[in-house]
């Protein structure tokens, strides 16, 4: 393998920016899991919604330009590429755009900070699959899991002090602290992580992520909740489902929500479907004053925190966390971290 490291790839999602684009981006997200075409067809009217373009490959490029620029105040110079699980620019067409550039050993940042197979063991299976498909390809070294950076609890942190400040006045001193995460299934919960670390290592890291925020925000009280499952009704999933909260607490009194989307690094389709307009609407229905908090991409702290990952690698760096649950992630041109780390669950 090479040593040097002369790039960076962004690794990410993907998602449509034409109306035409919708149907075949949702054909590659769910190729070999049986989903039915009238299910894909109800998901398509999500995009649709929004003019058939989903926010995240803007919000990867915007990204990216921020981290160029992190890198020009540190003198890191790294070229910066983008590459996609499900649409275009695809990871494959990017490792031979590398190869063709050059380049020999690259780090890659996947824009997910957790354990769990969608979370960070997919990642390491679109490593392989790019590598795979081009010959003499770069090395690849995935780096870590960063739920716990201390940049990236900071930039929740203010995000939910200004969502406190966006409720009218007379709601804030007892709005309820909500934080939200993309839910899977409990088997998938249950496999996630090293085999020997005792299982639950994505739950365990959102709920950790989520009490760091907490306390820097000054919440004593607050609830993880769960947001965006697919699967069918008779398989268990993280719950409960953030509106199924909302209505929990409407019966109890609660008429002020702040809800955090923690589990996600940018607002992307998923966040501004389910938050800003379903949850928000339920919250509407249910007389709540509602207040989503921001995700962290465009905030500059985290094209920094992606600078300090690279430090770690490049120049020996002490990594920052603040929580105590395990953190693990970085592999070598997608290897998992161990035998049996994060196994695909089978799906019905």
């Amino acid at each position: 393998m090479s040593g040097t490291v002369d790039a960076l790839l962004l690794l990410s999602f993907g998602g449509p920016e034409r109306p035409e684009d919708v149907m075949p981006f949702l054909e590659n997200v769910t190729r070999g899991r049986g989903v039915p075409r009238a299910r894909l067809e109800e998901v398509a009217q999500h995009y649709l919604h929004f003019g058939g373009v989903s926010p995240i490959n803007r919000l990867n490029r915007e990204l990216i330009a921020a981290i160029e620029a992190e890198f020009g105040t540190r003198a890191l110079d790294l070229p910066v590429y983008f590459g996609n699980r499900n649409w275009d620019p695809m990871v494959e067409d990017t490792v031979a755009t590398m190869r063709a550039d050059g380049i020999g050993h690259a780090l890659v940042f996947p824009t997910s900070a957790w354990g769990g197979y969608s979370g960070c063991r997919q990642y390491d299976e679109d490593i392989e699959r790019a590598r795979a498909a081009v010959p003499e390809a770069p090395d690849l070294t995935k780096m870590r899991q960063y739920f716990d950076h201390p940049l990236l609890i900071e930039s929740f942190t203010d995000a939910i002090r200004a969502a406190v400040d966006r409720l009218p006045i007379e709601s804030r001193d007892g709005a309820r602290l909500v934080f939200t995460a993309h839910s899977i299934p409990d088997s998938a919960d249950i496999a996630a992580g090293p085999p020997g670390d005792g299982g639950r290592l994505y739950s365990r890291q959102v709920a950790e992520a989520a009490r760091l925020c907490a306390a820097a925000a000054g919440f004593d009280e607050y609830d993880v909740v769960w947001q965006s499952r697919s699967g069918p009704p008779q398989v268990p999933w993280l719950a409960p489902d953030i509106v199924d909260h909302l209505e929990s607490l409407s019966a109890i009194g609660v008429g002020a929500v702040v809800v955090c989307p923690v589990g996600f690094v940018s607002d992307h389709l998923e966040v501004v479907w389910d938050l800003d307009n379903e949850a928000a609407a339920r919250a509407a229905e249910l007389g709540m004053a509602f207040a989503r908090a921001g995700t962290p991409g465009p905030d500059p702290r985290f094209a920094r925190m992606v600078a300090e990952l690279v430090d770690e690698h490049l120049n020996g760096a002490t990594p920052r966390r603040l929580g105590t649950v395990p953190g693990y992630g970085c592999t070598r041109n997608g290897q998992p971290c161990a035998p049996g780390c994060c196994a695909p669950v089978r799906r019905p």
